[in-house]
């Protein structure tokens, strides 16, 4: 747990018998982690152990997982490759994507939640990441349409807190290597943010509005790989060219896939997967 007054991070819960992924923080105080393929929450403040959300109806389940504003449900992709809604707190799914021969992974609800941002993914002999662009669906599994149209690849795509922009990392600026960028949900203004040498993913912004925070993987890296050296990168306002590293550690996969800010902005949550070397230093 990242707290952005003290600049310091705590250890909340560890493990070494289940990998846990990709927390979301609800906004009764509680994380959202995927574990094993199905969902578990734990106290935010570390005070008990997972427990695991009874939710039927979906096969198991990746990292990519996102609450609804009104906090009442949960988006998840599916290891189906389609996008489900389920009641946060257990209960029967219900599909949301049609049968449409594409790959879909969930990172955004839109403010109003009714609108959801996907990667859609068409793999071309074995290559997954031959087409990788970004979609906007409805809810109610219409209007499915692309809003990027460079075939990618793309990731990571996340509305502002006001909906008028969708925060994602792409190779579009520059192939084989991924920053930062923004885009108008009607697939207009594309514009990069980001411009180093490391190779960036996964932005979420705060409710707030103000912070930010991204994944940042060192040069060279290609995809989202686990077991890396990474950073998370703390932006202030629209600074995205100057943020701040704020931790360094062993990671990536799963680390922080999804929106993990505190509804306060006041913190965020990630995954640290530390070597045996650094848990018996």
């Amino acid at each position: 747990m990242f707290d952005v007054a003290t600049r310091t991070a705590r250890t909340v819960y560890e493990t070494d018998e289940r990998l846990f992924e990709a927390p979301n923080w609800t906004g009764d105080g509680d994380l959202i982690v995927n574990g094993d393929g199905v969902l578990w929450a734990l106290p935010a403040d570390g005070t008990a152990a997972p427990e695991q959300i009874a939710i039927t109806g979906v096969p198991s389940l990746n990292n990519d997982h996102v609450l609804s504003p009104d906090g009442r449900s949960v988006f998840v992709s599916a290891n189906d490759f389609h996008l489900y809604e389920a009641p946060l707190r257990g209960g029967t799914a219900r599909r949301i994507t049609s049968n449409n021969g594409q790959m879909h992974f969930l990172h955004g609800v839109h403010p109003n939640g009714q609108m959801l941002a996907y990667v859609c993914l068409q793999p071309l002999d074995g290559d997954w990441w031959a087409s990788a662009t970004i979609h906007e669906i409805r809810r109610n599994g219409s209007d499915d349409r692309a809003v990027t149209t460079h075939p990618g690849p793309a990731d990571g795509p996340e509305y502002t807190p006001d909906g008028a922009w969708i925060v994602l990392n792409t190779e579009q600026f520059e192939p084989g290597h991924a920053h930062i960028g923004r885009i108008r949900p009607d697939g207009s203004n594309l514009e990069q943010l980001t411009f180093d040498q490391r190779v960036n993913w996964f932005p979420h912004i705060a409710p707030s509005g103000i912070l930010a925070v991204y994944l940042s993987f060192p040069p060279g890296t290609r995809g989202h790989p686990a077991d890396r050296d990474v950073q998370l990168v703390l932006v202030t306002g629209d600074d995205w060219a100057n943020g701040t590293v704020v931790a360094s550690f062993t990671g990536g996969q799963g680390t922080i896939n999804v929106n993990s800010w505190a509804p306060d902005s006041s913190a965020f949550a990630y995954v640290d997967y530390p070597t045996e070397q650094e848990r018996n230093a």
